[in-house]
């Protein structure tokens, strides 16, 4: 359905339109010249409305209309999307804001938020007849696209960064995906990836360059338009690295408000870890350009020191009348380690760092006291067992009443 009703491609550097197929970039902007994809929201709004959403599947094919693929095709198995979200009264008292609530991404099918973009991606692999599809990532988009490539029969190839953690690789290759590590960063892995692809014709997942990608990421701002309605918070909250799910997700909101499921829109706070935030940068310089960083944070899904969607994300920002800032690598642990025991939500660095920012802003006055929040943990803390025993070291004060538990279980030789 939703190949119907898209209208044309638009670079977001320039303003030229295009078609809706075979173009990925401007060409006369060249790989600065992301596209958005536009759709004829009148006609989508005959058939996507709240009464017809009652009796749709739990996933995010519920909003095919919205979904640049042929829906008369074979869709992947796996559930992806109507992911839970929590009121969280003791991580709202601790970050400070006077409600919040907690979106939990992590409980996709191979435990991130990214199954929402390679969902997508396979599909429009099988469209254009290709058999392999590959993509550079941190190790979530790895995963993801290596889980719906076996869903779909297809095969993948992911480039890693070297600094990978294990349990992503170990994820790839369970699936039966090709996995080749760069020695540098994603950075270095990005590149390698899109020679790949031009020498080899392989379907190139990676979206930075296609804009087809961050349709499927858009369905979580889709999923919170229709979950909460009017009582969707004054902020919503993202880590960003490239920028691409900040703006999907602020896409899929403003759609909701253009279809009419909004009465208003909530402001955007993108996050970024201090050892890697050129968008953050560029927010504060508003220069229009991107000054690439060696990428340094143990937040290795969000490790992007030279972004391509920073216009999307940042545009996302400036239409919401939202803001951006930088935390640090201590401040992400200290966010996984409330996030867990507040929230009862693992989440992995790159999601905790939500929390985090949303706790400093609240202590700068970004945020008000007085407002409310919603934060998208975007991955499962299983992702990086390393960083969460590190956040996890910090002890825990036993109740009184087992001061003596320590002089039992010694005495009963058991510790």
């Amino acid at each position: 359905m939703g190949l119907e009703h898209l209208v044309r491609s638009t670079c977001v550097r320039c303003g030229s339109h295009y078609g809706t197929q075979g173009v990925y970039t401007c060409p006369g902007c060249g790989i600065e010249g992301i596209l958005d994809l536009e759709y004829d929201y009148d006609a989508v709004a005959r058939t996507l409305t709240r009464e017809a959403l009652r009796s749709r599947v739990g996933n995010l094919w519920r909003y095919l209309e919205l979904l640049p693929v042929d829906s008369t095709r074979e869709l992947p198995h796996p559930h992806v999307g109507m992911t839970p979200i929590y009121d969280v009264p003791r991580l709202a008292a601790a970050v400070g804001v006077r409600a919040l609530k907690v979106k939990d991404d992590g409980r996709n099918p191979t435990a991130s938020f990214k199954d929402r973009a390679s969902a997508v991606g396979v599909l429009k692999a099988r469209e254009q007849g290709s058999d392999v599809i590959a993509c550079a990532s941190a190790g979530n988009a790895a995963a993801s696209l290596a889980g719906f490539s076996a869903a779909m029969g297809l095969k993948s190839v992911i480039f890693v960064p070297e600094r990978t953690p294990e349990p992503k690789v170990a994820q790839v290759l369970i699936f039966g995906g090709t996995v080749l590590r760069v020695k540098g960063s994603y950075d270095d892995a990005y590149a390698v990836c899109q020679d790949a692809c031009a020498r080899f014709g392989w379907y190139n997942r990676n979206c930075a360059v296609n804009p087809y990608l961050i349709e499927g990421k858009k369905t979580v701002g889709l999923e919170m338009a229709e979950q909460l309605g009017e009582e969707l918070p004054d902020w919503v909250v993202f880590s960003v690295g490239d920028g691409c799910t900040l703006a999907g997700a602020w896409k899929g909101l403003w759609e909701m408000h253009r279809l009419g499921f909004l009465s208003r829109l909530p402001r955007m706070l993108g996050v970024q870890a201090q050892g890697s935030a050129p968008l953050v940068d560029e927010y504060v310089r508003r220069e229009g350009s991107i000054r690439p960083v060696e990428a340094r944070t143990l937040a290795d899904s969000i490790a992007v020191g030279q972004p391509r969607n920073w216009r999307k994300a940042l545009r996302a920002i400036h239409e919401s009348r939202g803001a951006m800032l930088a935390v640090d690598d201590a401040s992400i642990l200290e966010a996984m380690r409330r996030t867990a025991r507040l929230a009862a939500v693992f989440a992995e660095p790159a999601g905790a760092c939500a929390v985090a920012g949303l706790t400093h802003a609240v202590e700068q006055g970004i945020v008000g006291r007085d407002e409310s929040a919603l934060v998208v943990i975007t991955g499962n803390g299983l992702k990086d067992v390393r960083s969460a025993t590190e956040a996890s070291a910090q002890p825990i004060d036993l109740p009184s009443e087992m001061a003596g538990l320590e002089q039992v279980l010694r005495a009963r030789q058991l510790i």
